[in-house]
């Protein structure tokens, strides 16, 4: 008889085993809904959420971390290269008997979100992962060889780039890397989108951006000197040096430092 588990633990059958993903065990409740891929988003920004056809879906930690680490990975990886990223401290035999089960909970909640074979696991083509849509975006704006026109940069505008990738998991060693090259790629972003915005003279969103990028990270300097120009584009030079101020005093405040000269000669010049 099958012991089915809680959904944050592992499936185990009699012996040890655990269930392979493609069979339906014996005794099992019948899988649920086919999916399909139509409809099907993943969120990774802010919090995790799969919504299929309008209904969010409750998954396990199992399930969320495989479903993450096939999104960020633009959508495929290999199976060992999975097992190894998420039990990095078990052996390898114990790992891909982990990966099975979690598929296994998968298939029977979600079915048709993954598609597996014996080597490779792969999201359906279908399924809509905010993280993808938002990289692409902050990949446009800061390739300068890009215009943008008014459409476009309404887009831009509308993108999430104030949510970090799944602060939820920020603890796992395989997310660091990824989470940390979000944030630098979405800083670069919104501060080439506000140099955009300040050029094509929509100074009240060049501004609100910018500020966007100094609540990010209040000690980049280059946030706050992209606010600034905001400012001084706009002929709001009193805004520009209380930022300035602003800046030089939390810097010298919390790091001992003060702001390079570029940064001073770029208000001095104003």
């Amino acid at each position: 008889m099958i012991q089915l588990s809680a959904p944050d633990t592992e499936v185990v059958l009699p012996g040890g085993g655990v269930p392979d993903e493609s069979a339906q065990p014996m005794g099992a409740v019948t899988p649920s809904r086919d999916f399909g891929c139509a409809g099907t988003r993943l969120q990774l920004l802010g919090r995790f959420a799969l919504v299929v056809r309008g209904r969010h879906e409750a998954l396990g930690v199992g399930c969320r971390r495989l479903l993450a680490v096939l999104a960020i990975r633009d959508g495929h990886a290999g199976r060992r290269e999975v097992a190894e990223l998420l039990w990095p401290d078990v052996t390898t035999v114990r790992a891909a008997a982990n990966l099975r089960s979690v598929l296994w909970r998968l298939q029977r909640c979600c079915l048709g979100v993954i598609d597996s074979n014996a080597n490779d696991l792969r999201l359906c083509a279908g399924v809509v992962v905010d993280w993808q849509h938002v990289v692409m975006m902050a990949r446009r704006l800061i390739n300068r060889s890009i215009v943008m026109d008014a459409e476009e940069l309404g887009h831009a505008l509308a993108s999430n780039f104030h949510d970090d990738l799944l602060p939820e998991l920020a603890d796992e060693d395989w997310l660091c890397n990824e989470a940390e090259w979000f944030r630098q790629l979405r800083l670069h972003a919104l501060e080439s989108l506000s140099e955009r915005l300040t050029h094509a003279g929509w100074f009240g969103a060049a501004v609100d951006v910018a500020m966007r990028a100094v609540r990010v990270d209040p000690f980049r300097e280059s946030a706050h000197q992209t606010l600034i120009q905001a400012y001084l584009a706009e002929g709001n030079q009193l805004a520009a040096q209380r930022q300035y101020q602003s800046y030089r005093d939390i810097l010298h405040r919390e790091m001992g430092l003060q702001p390079t000269d570029r940064l001073t000669q770029l208000l001095a010049a104003a």
